[in-house]
């Protein structure tokens, strides 16, 4: 392997990865180091978010996997300005020939022409519905979304459709779309997930430094909530050592702002994601690291991550089976519901309806 060198050194402001590590198709790998002559990374401005635009063909993605509540997805957006240091999508822009570290917070892709594709795709023929789910790999209501507004255009296509969608953000550009989410939510079409890691605004702005803060969430909560759109506060992902002391706060908290029901899930590590949040323990929690580091494996068998099915979400063991009845008990002590409504599937209206065709059947 080749190796290349830089000389810069230190931690990019307002960033949550440290570093840039190359995509592990690339041939070339690049270790930081510092070569005697006094650059860092605090000598250069900071790093500036950059968008490239895609024309995707297909929009909707599908999965079997057993771990998640939904078949179908949607992504208006690959990377995240949130810059949420632990983020499980991470390795997604490895397939771009990007880094899954900086890169993936400041050389984002947007898709401008989605809602056309999703509109397609939701006429065809063959199309099943049910509910597409929004925010799983990337947040659609990250920064970006209010000049491209492409999660909006989405949105619109699939209300004037009837059509369920299941969101999960922690972006407060949620909130300019409530009037849509309202009016889907009386007919059973909408639910959301708002994911609040911890109430320390210092700690939240070093690990999710473009997230809003943890008050901010909140205050989503009760917009949403008081607007009628079932909300889940979701206590995740947990640190253990780091954030789980927190557990019963969150839940507390996110019941107080209105949401319905809660979920929570572990830390997950997968490939560049394991060295990134590693790089951030050490550089910002270093007395802690180590311990965090052997709780993980102790729970993944002593690896950093493992990806089963019915595993890579809670993991297993004593501190796994701990948290998972602390949750129960603090949700059935906070009066949560055991799941939000089920989403409706029967309003469905084809797009071709919608364009004033007249159907055949």
């Amino acid at each position: 392997m080749v190796m290349t060198k830089s000389v810069l050194t230190g931690v990019p402001k307002g960033r949550g990865a440290i570093s840039n590590e190359v995509s592990r198709f690339d041939p070339l790998k690049h270790e930081v180091f510092d070569d005697g002559w006094g650059g860092t990374r605090e000598d250069l401005p900071p790093l500036r978010t950059e968008v490239q635009i895609e024309r995707p063909r297909t929009l909707i993605t599908y999965n079997k996997s057993p771990d998640l509540p939904f078949d179908r997805s949607i992504n208006p957006y690959r990377g995240c300005e949130h810059g949420c240091v632990y983020c499980f999508a991470r390795p997604t822009h490895a397939y771009l020939g990007l880094s899954p570290g900086l890169d993936f917070e400041t050389r984002l892709i947007a898709r401008p022409d989605a809602a056309d594709v999703l509109k397609r795709e939701l006429a065809h023929k063959r199309y099943m519905v049910d509910t597409i789910a929004v925010g799983t790999n990337t947040d659609p209501y990250q920064p970006i979304e209010k000049d491209f507004r492409i999660m909006l255009d989405c949105l619109e296509v699939l209300a004037a459709c009837r059509h369920p969608v299941a969101i999960v953000t922690k972006g407060s550009l949620i909130e300019r779309d409530i009037d849509i989410l309202a009016e889907m939510a009386r007919r059973g079409l909408v639910a959301v997930g708002i994911s609040v890691t911890t109430l320390d605004r210092d700690l939240g702005r070093s690990l999710e430094p473009r997230a809003p803060t943890p008050v901010r969430r909140l205050k989503m909560i009760s917009a949403l909530t008081d607007a009628g759109i079932p909300v889940r506060v979701m206590a995740s992902p947990i640190f253990p050592g780091l954030t789980d002391t927190e557990l019963e706060s969150i839940l507390e908290a996110g019941r107080d702002a209105g949401a319905m029901t809660a979920s929570w899930s572990m830390l997950r590590l997968p490939r560049e994601v394991s060295p990134l949040v590693q790089e951030w323990l050490w550089q910002h929690v270093p007395g802690r690291a180590a311990k965090i580091m052997a709780r993980l494996r102790e729970m993944h068998g002593g690896k950093d991550y493992d990806a089963r099915w019915g595993h890579r979400m809670r993991g297993e063991g004593p501190y796994a089976e701990m948290i998972a009845h602390r949750f129960a008990l603090a949700v059935k002590r906070l009066g949560f519901v055991d799941r939000l409504p089920t989403l409706q599937n029967h309003h469905f209206r084809p797009p071709a309806d919608l364009d004033g065709q007249m159907s055949l059947f």
